[in-house]
C-alpha cells in the first residue's frame, strides 16, 4: 500500500503523515518518506537527532551516478543508478521494533543544480524503488504538488490524500493538486479536513470539495494537543486521548478499507 499525502504548506500534512505512520506500524511494516523541502517529518515522529537528507550526501551521489552534485551542464552521469540497497541502509528506525523506518529525501536546490542532475536522478530512482518494489506500506509526506512523482510511479500510488484546512487558498491548492494528479494517472484521490474549529467551518469545506468532486475520508478538529506535541518534540501518538489523534485513528481505518476496495 502506497499513500502520498500533500496539500498547501502549513495545513498539517506532516502531522497526519507521521501519525498515520505510527498507527499503521502497529500492525504493518512502514516506510515514512519525507519528500517535502521543509523536512519536518522526523520531528513529527519525535526524532530529534540531526539528519542529513539524501540529496546532500555528495559522496553517495557521486558513487552511484558517477558525477559530482551540482556538476556543470552536459556532464555525463548514470541515469539509472543502483539504489536497491539504499532504503534499508539509509533509513532511520523509529524504535527497536523495526516496524517503522524514516527516509529523508531532501530536495535539489534551485538554480545551479537544476532539475536534471545527479542528485535529482538519484532521488527519483529511489522514489521509484520505494513505490514499485517495496512490499511495506509507504507513506510519502510530499510538497504541495506531485513533482516528486513520475508517471509510472504515480500509477502505482494506491491513494493520494490532500489535506485541506478551512480557507479558499487551501481549497484552490487542492483543486490544482487534483488536476495534476489526474494528469499523471493517480487512481484514487481523497481529502482530509484539518483544523476545523466548528461544524460551520467543516461544512463549508465539505461543500466546496463536493463541488470539486473530491471525497472526504475524515476530519481532524483543531486541537491544542497538536501544538503541545510540536512544542515538546513528541509524536501525537503519545497523546492517545486527544481529539486529533482519535480522528486520525479513524482515518487510518478508512484508508485501509479504501485501499482494499
Amino acid at each position: 500500500m502506497k499513500i502520498a499525502i500533500t496539500g498547501k504548506g502549513g495545513v498539517g500534512k506532516t502531522t497526519l503523515s507521521g501519525t498515520l505512520a505510527c498507527i499503521l506500524s502497529q500492525g504493518y511494516k512502514v516506510f515514512a518518506i519525507d519528500a517535502d523541502p521543509d523536512m519536518n517529518l522526523a520531528s513529527s515522529l519525535g526524532i530529534t537527532e540531526p539528519i542529513t537528507p539524501i540529496s546532500k550526501m555528495k559522496d553517495l551521489i557521486k558513487e552511484r551516478t558517477g558525477a559530482e552534485p551540482g556538476s556543470s551542464f552536459g556532464e555525463v552521469f548514470k541515469i539509472n543508478p543502483k539504489i536497491s540497497d539504499l532504503p534499508k541502509s539509509l533509513s532511520i528506525n523509529y524504535d527497536d521494533k523495526d516496524n517503522l523506518k524514516l527516509l529523508v529525501m531532501g530536495t535539489v536546490d534551485k538554480g545551479g543544480d537544476g532539475c536534471v542532475c545527479p542528485a535529482s536522478v538519484l532521488l527519483k530512482a529511489l522514489m521509484r524503488n520505494l513505490i514499485l518494489k517495496k512490499d511495506e506500506i509507504v507513506i510519502l509526506d510530499m510538497e504541495a504538488g506531485v513533482e516528486h512523482l513520475g508517471r509510472k510511479t504515480a500509477e502505482a500510488v494506491d491513494l493520494m490524500i490532500i489535506v485541506v484546512e478551512p480557507g479558499l487558498k487551501s481549497l484552490e491548492t487542492a483543486e490544482r493538486i487534483k488536476r495534476l494528479a489526474a494528469d499523471i494517472g493517480i487512481p484514487k484521490i481523497a481529502c482530509v479536513i484539518n483544523k476545523a474549529s466548528n461544524e460551520t467551518e467543516e461544512k463549508f469545506v465539505i461543500e466546496k470539495l463536493k463541488e470539486m468532486d473530491l471525497e472526504v475520508i475524515g476530519s481532524i478538529p483543531r486541537d491544542e494537543n497538536v501544538i503541545l506535541a510540536d512544542m515538546e518534540g513528541k509524536p501525537l501518538i503519545e497523546y492517545p486521548d486527544s481529539a486529533a489523534f482519535k480522528s486520525i485513528e479513524k482515518i487510518a481505518e478508512s484508508i485501509l478499507n479504501k485501499v482494499k476496495d
